[in-house]
């Protein structure tokens, strides 16, 4: 079985066992996606480069896919696209490989995730809150492990609040960046295609192949320390409980990695992202699809959200000197707004306020809309680049956070994220499990574990001779088995301390894990199993040491 073969049926058989249909509006049959892996490995055995080959990847459903349809997540609106969105066609040139179009709010309209006849797509870690909006079924594939990436858009926070509310990464570039034909605009001039990963490296490796061109050069910034413009806590407004200790433990955070952290006033930014919807900016999205909707409403109007209906008809009667007005107040806002900004490399905030329920987004969806996009809304209308991380947790559900800075810093914004995620994760199937004699060197380095789950079917397991024993892990391909393993979380410091005392013949590499996804782990040299016991059988050193069987 080939590499990209066996992880195309391990995610069908993951999207099976996670019974989420609301994700998807459209999967790719397996047996054609199978046909396409397989072709893609014949390619690679014979020399082919292809830098993502056999990664998997989703696309939100106004991003053209050849082969499937693209409604915007309106049925009636669908049409048949004859070639890939050029996004999606880089992808797959570089070798990734596209299983379907994900579920969103309908004309990417909302930052919910609800507005969608395909129903709403319910949060990863709790399925009674939203997912976030608009590129929810995106998002939620990714936090899932169902698919390696996904692309979203942004206009008003639709690349951001799902990756915040589902603990993942969002990569919103600047404008321009990555092209947006083949895809159903929702505000043609401040759309942007953004990408999803559960990983800052893995969301940057896919958006460098979606890019057109390079960037232009920037002038170099003065020498120094980071520098992080945070605003006073009483300007972020009312917050959920615990979120404002949160973000001032992200500060924290940041200020301890050597960032010099500056105060900035938030309310040019604020401002303008109440102008993105209560404004004549809003009159875009009828240019999009407001006659569509307008016909379809007139037949009864089948299919059509009714908040996302009322939200584009009520854009028809915007008068043209109203947008001229807010044209020009948006122009004074921007520049108040990059003089705060000036001296920093970056704006630090929650990436939403809070995160409601289902249930309280039913109940009042237009005003729970427009709290999420209180700190999103404002980056698309000032030109702005932006990325959300993952900075934790608040009550068991991830809390995100995002960094914001002027066009074309998005690599600067990238290694500012990363300064917050100094912790990583360690795949482990021997003796340093739970109970085992070198658990205590993880538990030592501050370690905590953070789950069971089993590799993919690829692996063999093998009892070296060592003191104290220790197993072999080994992969194999067709042949393999699924092994018990442990993720661990430890801080990046310690994951290096512990590299640095490993001896041979193991290794660090790359476990796959039964999910698709990949987590650094123990591995071990192949020379190393001349006269070991080969034990896969047992399906876990656990079982091994305690003579269980598998």
């Amino acid at each position: 079985m080939s590499t990209a073969v066996s992880r195309v049926r391990a995610a069908y058989a993951r999207i099976e066992a996670v019974d989420r249909p609301e994700i998807w509006i459209d999967l790719r049959a397996q047996a054609e996606v199978e046909a396409e892996a397989r072709a893609l490995d014949t390619r690679v055995a014979a020399g082919a480069y292809l830098p993502l080959a056999g990664r998997l990847f989703a696309a939100k459903g106004n991003i053209d896919v050849a082969g499937l349809p693209t409604t915007a997540g309106c049925p009636a609106y669908a049409y048949h696209p004859d070639e890939d969105a050029p996004v999606v066609a880089r992808l797959r040139a570089a070798g990734a490989i596209v299983l379907g179009t994900t579920n969103l709010d309908q004309f990417a309209t909302g930052l919910v995730g609800t507005r969608s006849p395909h129903g709403a797509v319910r949060n990863a870690h709790d399925p009674s809150r939203i997912s976030g909006g608009s590129s929810s079924g995106s998002a939620v594939a990714v936090a899932l492990g169902l698919v390696d990436f996904a692309l979203g858009t942004d206009t008003a926070g639709s690349g951001r609040v799902p990756a915040a509310f589902n603990g993942i990464v969002g990569l919103k570039p600047t404008r321009g960046l990555v092209p947006t034909t083949g895809v159903v605009p929702a505000c043609a001039s401040l759309d942007c295609v953004t990408v999803f990963a559960r990983t800052l490296p893995e969301a940057e490796q896919a958006l460098s192949h979606m890019t057109t061109g390079t960037p232009p050069a920037l002038t170099g910034r003065a020498p120094g320390p980071w520098r992080i413009a945070v605003p006073p806590l009483d300007q972020l407004g009312e917050l959920d409980e615990g979120w404002a200790e949160a973000y001032e433990a992200a500060v924290a955070r940041l200020a301890a990695a050597g960032a010099e952290i500056r105060t900035l006033d938030l309310t040019p930014f604020t401002e303008a992202a109440a102008m993105l919807y209560e404004g004549a900016f809003v009159a875009e999205r009828y240019t999009a699809v407001g006659s569509f909707v307008d016909k379809l409403l007139a037949e009864g109007g089948a299919g059509l959200d009714p908040t996302v209906a009322g939200i584009i008809t009520r854009a028809r009667d915007i008068p043209a000197h109203q947008l001229y007005a807010d044209m020009d107040r948006l122009a004074a806002l921007r520049t108040r707004a990059l003089t705060e900004l000036s001296d920093a490399d970056a704006l630090l905030l929650p990436t939403t306020p809070g995160h409601p329920t289902l249930a309280e987004v039913a109940a009042n969806p237009l005003s729970a809309n427009a709290r999420l996009g209180r700190f999103t809304n404002s980056t698309n209308l000032f030109d702005l680049a932006a990325v959300a991380v993952p900075a934790g947790e608040v009550n068991g559900l991830p809390f995100g956070v995002m960094l914001i800075g002027p066009a074309f810093t998005d690599e600067r914004l990238a290694r500012l994220a990363g300064l917050l995620q100094p912790e990583t994760r360690l795949a482990v199937v021997g003796a340093h499990l739970s109970g085992q004699p070198l658990n205590p060197q993880l538990l030592s380095l501050g370690a905590r574990l953070e789950r069971t789950t089993t590799t993919a079917p690829v692996y063999h397991l093998h009892a070296l001779r060592t003191t104290p024993p220790k197993p072999g892990l080994v992969h194999v391909g067709e042949e393999g088995a699924p092994i018990e393993t442990e993720i661990w979380r430890l801080p990046a410091e310690g994951l290096g301390r512990l590299l640095s005392t490993l001896p041979r013949p193991m290794t660090l590499g790359s476990v796959e894990l039964s999910d698709g996804s990949r987590v650094p782990g123990f591995l071990c040299e192949p020379a190393a199993l001349t006269d070991a016991q080969d034990i896969t059988s047992y399906g876990s050193w656990r079982h091994y040491v305690n003579g269980t069987g598998g």
